[in-house]
Formats: structure tokens, C-alpha cells, sequence
């Protein structure tokens, strides 16, 4: 039997369903009626069809609540929760960070990955997000990519799953270990198998799968290449490719060292430009690698506390949007954020690319001349990076059923409780604006897919305590492992 779900009488329903988060709809004083795993009716309380409210199997009282679009990760490796806070790398940039890292992570186990992965997408339901990649790109001792994929179907998680992969080892000249590291053509065949085993191009699609060679510093050109032409063989079924470019100055040093080229212009010659592909971080993306990206529409993960974390630097996000490139949001692997806190990633966005702006040097538009911190606070408001958040996430990802909120859309969105003292003060102002600017709260209530999986404030899909504990002594035991080895 289909289900049906309200929400009803929420203070704001902010849909983000225009394109500039400026003129997106917020609703006042609305209800929302799912229909199993889809939005039917949206609009004011009192406009509610009375047949709506009493055909309702669950009714979610909404007052006092933001509702807002479920919110979109769009890059992570959630194994990395087990290596949170790891001592010795704590203060390390990009490449001393993964060196230091590396050994630790390649004792991993297939229960490591299932349970590490549940606690990452925990973190993020909590938070309010419902979509979310992971780049699981190491695969010691039998791990596969279904141990992730299996893990967020028991939690209930919208998932983009990469089959990442490292095939340059260090004695070739790459950075990981060559005990980490794959050879490409079983690479390739796990690829094509995990693509014809789990995809689904299908609207409201659960599961997808991407592809995503780990880095330029990891794989061989040959392999970028051949993992693009794969996904793209698949044609019509939206394969979509993904992997990390100009992340920090030691990563430029090396394209041009290796390639004599910007990240940018070696992801061109490779043919990693193009709708169907997105990169992480892109904090050192030049005016040039913009200009391409914007011309081909590849997308951005914005990933603020890592780049922050490793002192990476401030990703350009304001010029690649007025350029017109995809930007989504990315709270990076656990172990470089040591957090995945979907709304708290969003305000880290919002207050790091005002700083940015108040560092730049003066610049001209339209003929006058603005210095960096006159334009401030004007950088980014708490609107656009909620937009980057939802809307640009899922344009990101390559999904149109989800990221804003509309009938005929999943539905997948978060409620928080605008009464909470986090919000006094603020909400009774600006309820949309006082999610970022006043709190980095946890959600009252989230929906995936039409199902409750966090309701007053609780997960409901898994029990939350014994996992925690699970989670820990396998960190403490691939932590020891690595030190007796």
C-alpha cells in the first residue's frame, strides 16, 4: 500500500525552486503532502485539500519548523571516520597528511567500511542532509564497493557510490603506497561490473555509481582516460565522473612537474570536462581553468572545513558562480573535517567566502572600483549557500528530482525546530536567513525518499549507541594495527 505523509503547518517551507536562491519560494504557514516517495501538494495550511489531510498515514506537526530541501554531500570518503583526530597529522598540509594516513587506512576490512560508512551517513541524516557521495578508493583485505553500497541501504540514504581507484604507486612516481594501489585493468573490470550491478538512471533513484580515479598524483593518464570513455559508453543512463583537482599548491606543482600543464588544462587533454563530471576542492582553479569549466559545465565540490583543516586555501566560489560553473557542497572525508555536519559545512561556505572576498585585492566591475571588503559581506548570502547546498548540489550530482522542492520531486527534506534556543531572536526575523547566521542545528525530523529516518531529532533506521560503540573499537584496533605493523 502507497504511504502518505504530511507536513503540516510549518512556519516556512523554503523550496529553492528557482534557480537564483534569490527568488526561490519561501512559504509561510504551509503544509507539504507526500504521496509514497514523491511531493503531490505544496502551498498555504489553509489551502489544504480536506481529502489530503485525512488520507494522511503519518502527520508530521510542523509548527515552529523550517522545512527545507533535503541537503546535498557531494563529496566525502566516509571510511575516514575512523581516523578522525588521528595524532601526527593533525597540523599536516594535503600530501603530509595522506602520507601519514595512508598505512593506517590500509588495514581497512570490509566490516570497517560497513559500519564506518553508516556513522558518516548517520552524521549527515542528523544534519539534514538526505543525498551524499562517497569516494571509496582504496580496497585492502576483500573490501568491495558493496560495503558501502549495502550499508547506506540498511540506513536509508539517498547514495552516489565512486568506485575510486589509486594505480600509481609510490615507487612509479605517485604519492600512495604501493601496497594501496590497484592494477588498471582490474580497475576497469570491477568498474564496468559495479555499473551493470547496481546502477539505476531511473527518476528518484536510490543508488547510482560513478567512477572516480582517485587523483592526478594516483592514477595514470591511461586510466582517467579509459575510465571516462567506460562511463560514457553507457549511454543515456547518466554515468557521471568525479576525482580531485587543485586542491592546494603542492598539487599544481605536481601537474605541471609530471604534465607541464594547470590541473585544469590536464583534465581537458584527458577529457575530464563536461557535464557529466565533477571535481573536488578546486581551490587553486585559475581564471583560465574557470573559463573551461564553465564553458563545459563541470561541476565543483566546495569542500570550506577541509580546505580550512589543511590549509588548502579559499576555493573561488563566487567567481566560478558568476561564470557560471556547478558548485555543490562537500564536507570532505571525515579525517580532513573531522565532522560532516551538512548545515554547519554550509556556514563554514558562507562565512569563509566573505573572508576571502575581505583578502582579495581591489578589482573593477562595471566600471567602479570595489575594494575586497567592500564587497564582504555581499560575497555570499545565507541564501546562496543554502542553494549550493540543495539545488547545486543535486545539479552537481546530475539530479533533477531532487535539490529544491516541487511536486513531482522526491521527497526529501529536513524540518528544524525554529524554537530552539539556537534560533532565538534570529528565526522570528529571517527563519531561511537564522538556520546559518544564528545555529548549526541538528534536524528535528528528515525524509528520504518519502521515509522518516530521523524523527525528533533520533535516527530511525539503525540504533545509534551500539554502532558508536562498534565504530570505536574498530578505530581503535585499525589505529593499533597500523603500529604494529
Amino acid at each position: 500500500m502507497t504511504t502518505t505523509l504530511l507536513i503540516h503547518n510549518a512556519a516556512c517551507i523554503a523550496t529553492f525552486d528557482h534557480a537564483d536562491p534569490a527568488r526561490g519560494r519561501e512559504l509561510k504557514d504551509a503544509s507539504l503532502f507526500v504521496r509514497g516517495n514523491l511531493i503531490e501538494w505544496m502551498g498555504p495550511a489553509a489551502e489544504l485539500p480536506p481529502a489530503l489531510r485525512e488520507e494522511a498515514s503519518e502527520v508530521i506537526d510542523a509548527r515552529g519548523h523550517l522545512v527545507v530541501p533535503g541537503l546535498v554531500n557531494t563529496h566525502h570518503h566516509m571510511y575516514q571516520s575512523l581516523t578522525r583526530a588521528i595524532p601526527g597529522v593533525q597540523d599536516a598540509e594535503l600530501f603530509g597528511w595522506l602520507r601519514g594516513l595512508y598505512p593506517i587506512w590500509a588495514g581497512l576490512t570490509p566490516e570497517m567500511v560497513r559500519v564506518s560508512t553508516q556513522v558518516a551517513m548517520a552524521e549527515l541524516l542528523l544534519s539534514g542532509c538526505t543525498t551524499s557521495s562517497d569516494h571509496l578508493y582504496i580496497y585492502p583485505n576483500g573490501v568491495r564497493l558493496e560495503d558501502s553500497i549495502e550499508a547506506a541501504q540498511q540506513i536509508g540514504m539517498r547514495f552516489v557510490a565512486t568506485r575510486g581507484s589509486m594505480s600509481v604507486g609510490a615507487s612509479a612516481g605517485g604519492l600512495p603506497p604501493d601496497a594501496v594501489v590497484e592494477q588498471e585493468d582490474a580497475i576497469l573490470r570491477d568498474s564496468q561490473r559495479l555499473i551493470e550491478a547496481w546502477h539505476d538512471a531511473r527518476h528518484g533513484a536510490m543508488l547510482q555509481v560513478a567512477l572516480a580515479p582517485c587523483s592526478p598524483f594516483s592514477v595514470s593518464p591511461a586510466l582517467m582516460k579509459e575510465s571516462a570513455a567506460l562511463a560514457r559508453s553507457f549511454k543515456g543512463l547518466g554515468v557521471r565522473l568525479h576525482t580531485h583537482l587543485a586542491e592546494n599548491d603542492h598539487d599544481i606543482a605536481y601537474s605541471r612537474e609530471k604534465f607541464n600543464k594547470t590541473p585544469a588544462q590536464y583534465a581537458q587533454e584527458l577529457g575530464w570536462l563536461g557535464d557529466d563530471v565533477w571535481h573536488a576542492h578546486c581551490v587553486k582553479l585559475d581564471d583560465e581553468g574557470i573559463s573551461l569549466f564553465a564553458a563545459s559545465r563541470t561541476g565543483v565540490a566546495h569542500c570550506p572545513c577541509s580546505n580550512m583543516r589543511l590549509a588548502s586555501g579559499i576555493a573561488p566560489v563566487r567567481r566560478m558562480l558568476e561564470a557560471g560553473v556547478p558548485v555543490g557542497l562537500g564536507v570532505d572525508g571525515s579525517a580532513s573535517n573531522d565532522g560532516a555536519h551538512m548545515v554547519n559545512e554550509a556556514r563554514q561556505a558562507l562565512l569563509l567566502a566573505r573572508v576571502g572576498r575581505a583578502m582579495q585585492p581591489p578589482e573593477t566591475r562595471h566600471g567602479k572600483t570595489f575594494f575586497g571588503c567592500d564587497l564582504g559581506p555581499a560575497e555570499m548570502t545565507a541564501r546562496d549557500a543554502l542553494h549550493i547546498a540543495t539545488r547545486g548540489g543535486a545539479r552537481v550530482l546530475g539530479r533533477s528530482d531532487v535539490g529544491h522542492l516541487a511536486p513531482g520531486l522526491c521527497a526529501d527534506l529536513a524540518l528544524f525546530d525554529l524554537r530552539t534556543l539556537g534560533f532565538a531572536g534570529g528565526a522570528v526575523h529571517d527563519p531561511v536567513g537564522s538556520l546559518l547566521l544564528c545555529a548549526s542545528p541538528m534536524a528535528a525530523h528528515t525524509v528520504v525518499n518519502g521515509r522518516v529516518v530521523v524523527r525528533n531529532g533520533q535516527l530511525t533506521t539503525l540504533d545509534l549507541g551500539p554502532l558508536v560503540e562498534r565504530h570505536n573499537r574498530l578505530a581503535r584496533q585499525l589505529a593499533q594495527a597500523a603500529r604494529n605493523a
